[in-house]
């Protein structure tokens, strides 16, 4: 079963998934890509700052980026 890493990176923090997760799929994968990020963002916990980016990033085990999902904060001043 391939196996495919979720890093995460914002303007405060990296994170590398060293480890990895084996899933079937790219389909499988993606949507373990939209679990991590619903969670990620609420763990926040409304410290995500206007004006600054989140980017959770899905490789493969070769580590090619297959998806992206970011999120740009911004204020309309």
């Amino acid at each position: 079963m391939p196996r495919y890493f979720f890093n995460v990176y914002s303007a405060e923090s990296i994170y590398e998934d060293e480890v990895g997760e084996e899933l079937s799929d790219r389909t499988a994968a993606w949507q373990e890509a939209t679990k991590n990020a619903g969670e990620s963002l609420r763990d926040l916990d409304g410290k995500l700052e206007p004006g600054t980016s989140w980017r959770l990033e899905v490789t493969d085990e070769f580590r090619n980026t297959l998806f992206y999902i970011i999120v740009h904060s911004h204020s309309e001043v």
